[in-house]
């Protein structure tokens, strides 16, 4: 049986490990006490709570008023994570501890020693969850400081600007800024030399373009005309930042990586059986024609029906690839319909598969599922 992120994450090494720590920094913290009482909470709860738990354990030891307690806090952090890398060094998320004692006891009277602590704590593990409340407590007052980070070093700073800023940051609260607020950050990021930071700008921009592709759209034009970051990089982050937009066949977004939807294409789809078993594969064949080269981006649709009777669509890639000048593009796929899906049950029945090309539905053909 596998285990679980939560027991991954937050088991009797990793808490081990962090009560010596504290133990270590601070004087008369008793580790195993601290070690015991997490490790007894961990059962009830999941993931995220866990954390919160743990900050529960954590102060019963710590100084009640809060410079004390963020200089404790402080001193029990780990090193640096390492600067010389440029991408995937996340941290441990046991580091989060600062973050949220940080909100619990500074957001209101210590709000500059909150900001420091932050300012520590995100190069060992990200204070992107952490920064939000700061964000919506103090939204000019922390924009000021961020707006200074995006200049710092280190780019676990770099990034916090944009991740913490983020409108639709996963498993996040909402900040409720405004493009004026947040694009300037963003302006100061986009030309980065360092991935982790780039891939959060793109992240971010995709957030955005959910309510605003415009905006986004002409940001990354600008971006382009100023010339300030590698265009392969820039390219890199344009076709991430659009992913969604892309999904949706939006003509705006097609035209910015350069895949043109106003040339016909012609399009054969055939399916080696138009029955599929649950747990098997749907195969096609496609055959693309265009009478001129063209650069393709071919994704497809499946209409999954639901128990409800109506359909649900999901995008799916296939390929991009060049249609040849005198010529024909022919492609295969197939797509398995996992019968133990944890996120997505499967109901016998109708379904469809769409054909998309340049963001235009070319074909669609029609299957049925079977048990």
């Amino acid at each position: 049986m596998p285990v679980l992120l939560k027991d991954q994450l937050f088991n009797a090494t990793s808490v081990g490990q962090l009560a010596g720590e504290y133990a270590a920094a601070v004087p008369g913290f008793d580790g195993p006490r601290f070690a015991a009482a997490c490790l007894a909470g961990f059962p009830a709860r999941e993931l995220m709570a866990r954390l919160e738990w743990m900050a529960d354990c954590l102060e019963e030891q710590l100084a009640t008023d809060f410079p004390t307690m963020a200089d404790q806090l402080q001193a029990a952090l780990p090193a640096r994570l390492d600067p010389s890398r440029a991408d995937d060094d996340f941290g441990q998320f046991i580091h989060a501890l600062p973050g949220i004692l940080a909100v619990r006891h500074g957001l209101e009277e210590h709000r500059a020693r909150a900001m420091a602590l932050l300012y520590e704590a995100t190069q060992r593990f990200t204070m992107e969850f952490y920064i939000r409340a700061f964000l919506i407590r103090w939204p000019e007052e922390t924009l000021a400081e961020l707006a200074v980070w995006a200049q710092n070093d280190n780019y676990h700073l770099r990034r916090l600007v944009s991740e913490g800023t983020r409108p639709r940051l996963p498993w996040a609260v909402g900040v409720g800024l405004t493009f004026a607020q947040t694009l300037p950050l963003l302006d100061a990021l986009h030309a980065d030399s360092t991935r982790y930071v780039t891939r959060s700008v793109a992240n971010h921009l995709n957030d955005l373009s959910k309510t605003a592709p415009d905006e986004v759209l002409a940001r990354l034009a600008m971006w382009r005309g100023q010339g300030l970051q590698s265009p392969k990089e820039l390219a890199w982050m344009t076709r991430h930042a659009l992913r969604t937009l892309i999904k949706q066949g939006h003509a705006g977004a097609m035209a910015a990586l350069g895949y043109r939807g106003d040339v016909p294409v012609t399009a054969q789809v055939t399916l080696a059986d138009p029955r599929v078993k649950i747990g098997q594969a749907l195969e096609v064949d496609i055959t693309l024609t265009a009478g001129q080269e063209l650069p393709v981006l071919v994704d497809y649709r499946i209409a999954f029906l639901r128990p409800s009777g109506k359909t649900t669509e999901k995008v799916f890639k296939i390929k991009t690839a060049v249609i040849p000048e005198n010529g024909a593009l022919s492609l295969s796929k197939r797509h398995v319909f996992k019968a133990a899906a944890s996120t997505f049950s499967l109901c016998e029945g109708a379904h469809r598969f769409i054909l998309q090309v340049n963001g235009r539905d070319l074909v669609s053909v029609d299957f049925a599922l079977i048990a």
